[in-house]
């Protein structure tokens, strides 16, 4: 694989490996130099590289088992989960709708906010970071029968705040 195209493929997939970074680790620092290893054993495996079908879906599982390795070895970081933390691009490009959509995320943020800790952390992982209920296993303690029942109940929580 050229540096070209190891550009073309692969960085332009850094704005989402950094969200589901920032999403799992909550911090831009540690998130940043998750993404630098990324790149560096991607680099590093660049002739492999090429046998890969999906490349996105390679990278995001790399980013998450890193990122997860990182939080077993960091315990503190695994406390600094915020709604308030995630960024959400402006899709629309009307400004009434954007209004409206920064208005429904302003909503969502509050509901997700007022749910208890362990719900949030773990619709966080879940629905930002996009990690598989096994990871969520692995980063929270939680066993897999609770993780499913703390995301069920932040989802209907979620869905009944959202209808009033």
């Amino acid at each position: 694989m050229t540096a070209g195209s190891f550009k073309q493929v692969y960085l332009s997939l850094h704005p989402k490996l950094y969200r589901v970074a920032c999403t799992i680790l909550k911090n831009t620092e540690d998130a940043e130099d998750i993404i630098q290893d990324t790149y560096c054993k991607l680099w590093d495996d660049r002739k492999k590289l090429v046998d890969i079908q999906k490349p996105e879906a390679y990278c995001v599982t790399l980013v998450k088992h890193l990122c997860m390795d990182f939080l077993r070895l960091s315990k503190t970081a695994q406390n600094n989960h915020h709604i308030d933390d995630y960024d959400f691009p402006d899709y629309s490009t009307n400004a009434e709708n954007r209004i409206e959509d920064r208005e429904t995320i302003r909503k969502i943020k509050s509901i997700i906010r007022s749910l208890p800790e362990k719900q949030q952390r773990i619709l966080n992982l879940r629905g930002f970071a996009d990690c598989s209920l096994e990871e969520i296993e692995k980063i929270t303690g939680e066993s897999a029968v609770n993780v499913r029942v703390l995301l069920s109940r932040a989802r209907n929580t979620l869905k009944m705040k959202l209808k009033h």
